[in-house]
């Protein structure tokens, strides 16, 4: 008796919980959809490059400048962090979602989910931990020693999207042999951000530079910063983290320590910036890697438990063990491929269920040599497209059918593209890699040519008639593209540049 009476207690919470997460999600569905209204006034697009650069003691920040009017159209910001092998980002938070891809390199990902249990452990010597004796000093008897234990990280690599929630702290280390380069993207107009739209990163230690700003420029809307240390140290130096504005006999007081491992805390005067080196290597509790390359596989399929996006936090998984990460960048998962001209990957809620809140996804695409992603435009989100390796030539038209953006996009560089309009890619000179960061968590894609077209789905009729064509140049139209994405454009009658030289 008292176990169906369990079940149907755990069926109530969940309903509630997802009634609540429901009445969340519309909330951030209006907020998405009053995206700074007003600001999109778009007559010409950039290909951008980041604008202010930190160099730090393992590694360098870069970021877009936030206050440029297509980053404030589409309520977003932009960073790049390159990590040096050895290297840790400090710990941290933000004010908004984040979605970050790994462009190259793999480590380690720690979060700290509020609530959740530390499930890492080395060893159960104590039911109750370390014990603390007065002043905060270790004690317990002799030959004993306390072992570590926190909360669960993950490995990461090449081709990851790993998406964060608004505040949940993180931190990142470069176990492997080469840098681990890594793009961010951060949702500040979404509905779970309730400060503004200046993106903000709240560091729990060192010293560390705002990463945002801009040549020693505040942000829009910002006061200078207060990087003074609390009432009790305001005379010995400067700092920037979280624990840096209180007084630090409160911050003894709150840890159980001596005042100077609580002004420890504090990092004053610390000049290794956002990312530190540390010295013999990170000692983590973690399980050991697979032998022969296959821990990756291995550990994919155990994440992998099917079903769509409503099987979210069911008994199949609950917020400490979400899955934050999928890799699109492997081949072998692609949604789009054709071999002559390249493949497309999807990320969306359906695949990874936390998107479903965050409301963002994102694409990785190859394009070949000489092939072309077919027009398309994105029919409910903007789209930040990042070119990773090689070029191409992109062009894109508003709704007013003005081109606003034909230039090439080159490795580092990134355009945004506003929502609904049209934008074709072409791989000209050499292979071009991309991701798209897309500001809805199940982004929907409308091409304008193909077989799964806007054009393949009207009457023969009705496009006689729009585009006076006979009716069968009109079903040349419809049908004489068979691919449905991306296609080989060597039989294609030239490039880009050509046409308009032509022209």
């Amino acid at each position: 008796m008292a176990k169906p009476l369990l079940l149907s207690f755990a069926f109530c919470f969940l309903l509630a919980f997802h009634g609540c997460l429901g009445r969340q999600r519309y909330g951030a569905s209006q907020q998405h959809s009053l995206r700074e209204q007003g600001e999109c006034r778009i007559d010409r697009l950039d290909a951008l490059e980041p604008t202010n650069r930190i160099q730090c003691e393992a590694g360098v920040v870069e970021s877009w400048d936030p206050n440029h009017e297509m980053f404030q159209c589409a309520g977003i910001a932009v960073v790049r962090h390159i990590i040096e092998p050895n290297g840790l980002v400090l710990p941290s938070f933000t004010n908004s979602p984040q979605l970050t891809y790994i462009v190259e390199g793999n480590g380690i990902l720690g979060t700290v989910i509020p609530g959740c249990p530390e499930t890492f452990q080395s060893s159960q010597q104590s039911q109750f931990g370390p014990q603390f004796g007065q002043g905060g000093q270790m004690r317990g008897g002799e030959g004993q020693r306390f072992q570590d234990q926190h909360q669960k990280i993950s490995r990461f690599r090449q081709g990851d999207v790993i998406a964060l929630p608004t505040g949940v702290a993180q931190w990142v280390y470069n176990d492997g042999n080469r840098p681990i380069i890594a793009v961010t993207l951060l949702d500040v107009t979404n509905n779970e951000n309730q400060l503004d739209i200046n993106p903000r990163r709240f560091f729990l230690a060192g010293n560390p530079q705002d990463e945002h700003e801009q040549g020693g420029q505040q942000r829009q809307g910002r006061r200078p910063q207060q990087r003074q240390l609390g009432e009790e140290g305001q005379q010995r130096g400067q700092c920037n983290n979280v624990f840096c504005g209180f007084d630090a006999r409160f911050l003894a007081e709150a840890f159980n320590v001596d005042l100077e491992t609580a002004r420890r805390l504090q990092n004053e005067n610390d000049n290794r910036n956002n990312i530190v080196r540390v010295e013999g290597g990170l000692q983590v509790v973690r399980p050991p890697r697979e032998h022969g390359g296959r821990g990756w596989e291995e550990e994919r399929e155990r994440e992998r438990y099917g079903g769509g996006r409503y099987d979210v936090n069911g008994l199949e998984e609950t917020l400490c063990t979400m899955r934050l990460r999928e890799n699109i960048g492997d081949p072998s998962r692609a949604d789009v491929y054709t071999q002559q001209a390249g493949h497309i990957s999807a990320l969306n809620s359906h695949k990874l269920p936390i998107l479903y809140w965050l409301q963002l996804s994102a694409e990785k695409g190859h394009l070949h040599r000489n092939a072309i992603m077919v027009p398309h435009y994105n029919l409910n989100c903007h789209s930040v497209v990042y070119a990773i390796r090689g070029s191409a030539r992109i062009q894109v038209v508003s709704d007013d059918g003005q081109t606003v953006f034909d230039e090439e996009l080159r490795e580092g560089q990134l355009v945004v593209v506003p929502q609904n309009f049209a934008v074709v890619k072409r791989a000209e000179n050499e292979e071009f890699e991309w991701v798209s960061f897309k500001t809805n968590d199940n982004a929907m894609v409308n091409p304008l040519a193909g077989r799964t077209s806007v054009m393949r789905a009207l009457p023969d009729e009705v496009i006689a008639n729009a585009y006076q064509v006979s009716r069968e140049d009109a079903k040349r139209l419809k049908y004489s593209r068979r691919e449905t994405t991306v296609f080989s454009s060597n039989e294609s009658g030239g490039s880009f540049s050509e046409r308009r030289a032509e022209a």
